[in-house]
């Protein structure tokens, strides 16, 4: 059975950086887009970053972490990272891998994924 793990997450000061991993298996997702949504208390889960191509060649971001995170696939180790710098308090949220097997789709939009992992924790103190 597909299972997507993440881990990384913690507490962290302003400015800081923390890198997040999100580790597949029961199954291969190369071929896969791979994402990172985050969602905050009371509010909707919202897209964060989303990767594209089994060579990780296309990647997206929302606007208000681009230039500051960068998302990566290793496709030997079955695993996708978030790697987030200049950390805000506006990025505390749990944070969710999630795998989508249908390039047709948008992967900007949380219907779009098959896939999901249960979350990790991300406090960003100011």
């Amino acid at each position: 059975q597909a299972q997507l793990v993440e881990s990384g997450g913690g507490l962290v000061q302003a400015g800081g950086s923390l890198r997040l991993s999100c580790a597949a298996s029961g199954r291969t997702f190369s071929s896969y887009a791979m994402g990172w949504f985050r969602q905050a208390p009371g509010k909707e889960r919202e897209f964060v970053a989303a990767i594209r191509g089994s060579d990780g060649s296309i990647t997206y971001y929302a606007d208000s972490v681009k230039g500051r995170f960068t998302i990566s696939r290793d496709n030997a180790k079955n695993t996708v990272y978030l790697q987030m710098d200049s950390l805000k308090s506006e990025d505390t949220a749990v944070y969710y891998c999630a795998a989508q097997a249908s390039p047709a789709r948008s992967s900007r939009y949380f219907a779009s994924y098959d896939y999901w992992g249960q979350g990790t924790q991300v406090t960003v103190s100011s």
